[in-house]
């Protein structure tokens, strides 16, 4: 069996670090520069002819997170490793995944080709934006799930009289699978968004009286649907808030938001580096999953085990 590699870009250290120490692997050595002109430049340290290799990079902005990651990949194939895979935490592009307007890219395709053709033999991400990203890539694709780290947080937290809510339609499947193992009831929040990053609460299905209520998203960006479908529950009569999300991307205004919210907390995962602190968030990490996600592949075992536990699809 070829040898087990794992090297990790500037996107997020922190991370690949904890999962080389959850794998028992040691994190390889790369060269990576950036030079006067803002150009990337690669270089693997040690020979890698032959390899397993296993390259940690999420995609967020800025660009140059994706522009490495695939200088890496270019640089290992043509190194001589016997096979590349992308392990992307946070799988960057996801929400521009079709035409929702004239004359717009479908970016999320676009970053998948380019991944594709820069040398990956393999994709290794966690919960996508939407499932159907998965159909873009030509190469094989996991799609890891970080419900059983988030979902296990809530259940130590032994909440009473809990419900579930799902922030818009497009993370209902999510909160059923979090209510379903919570033993909560669901609720759903209709919204609609005027324009990018705004979003305004339309109407709330379910009953929140009284109820101690957990919001669960894939990813919270500016924090306005996760502040607004707070602040509607509360006013329709709930009586605590929490979050819960994979990918805390939280740009621009967003720690204030979550600050300064109703919300008693918000879990989430280190796929991504917090850019500051908050006092209302808290850091589950990931690395676990990821660290076995990469040693079963290496030795071409099922990781159906990681996957989504929820088997109800309906």
């Amino acid at each position: 069996m070829s040898e087990l590699k794992i090297f990790s870009g500037r996107a997020n250290r922190p991370l690949a670090e904890q999962i080389c120490k959850e794998a028992n692997v040691p994190l390889g050595e790369a060269s990576i520069q950036t030079f006067s002109d803002g150009e990337l430049w690669v270089k693997y340290v040690e020979n890698i002819r032959g390899d397993d290799v296993f390259i940690i990079q999420p995609t967020q902005p800025p660009a140059e997170n994706l522009v490495e990651l695939l200088i890496m990949l270019d640089a290992a194939k043509r190194a001589s490793a016997k096979r590349v895979t992308a392990v992307i935490p946070y799988f960057g592009y996801a929400r521009q995944d079709r035409k929702d307007q004239p004359r717009v890219a479908i970016s999320a395709k676009l970053v998948a080709n380019l991944i594709t053709e820069a040398g990956a033999d393999r994709v290794i991400t966690m919960d996508l934006h939407t499932a159907q990203i998965q159909g873009f890539f030509d190469i094989p694709m996991d799609h890891l799930y970080s419900s059983a780290v988030l979902i296990e947080c809530f259940k130590k937290m032994d909440i009473s009289n809990l419900a579930v809510a799902s922030p818009d339609v497009g993370s209902i499947k999510m909160a059923r699978s979090y209510a379903k193992r919570l033993g909560a009831d669901l609720i759903l929040i209709d919204k609609r968004r005027p324009k990018p990053n705004e979003a305004e609460i339309m109407n709330i299905i379910g009953n929140v009286e009284g109820k101690t209520i957990l919001i669960v998203d894939d990813l919270i960006d500016t924090g306005g649907t996760f502040v607004n479908a707070a602040r509607a529950l509360r006013n329709n009569g709930a009586k605590e808030i929490f979050g819960a999300c994979t990918h805390p991307v939280l740009s621009g205004k967003a720690y204030r938001q979550i600050e300064d919210s109703v919300v008693t907390k918000v879990v989430v995962t280190d796929t991504l580096p917090l850019k500051q602190s908050c006092d209302k968030i808290q850091i589950r990490s990931i690395s676990r999953i990821f660290a076995e996600a990469i040693l079963r592949t290496h030795r071409n075992e099922s990781i159906s085990s990681l996957f989504d536990i929820d088997k109800d699809k309906t």
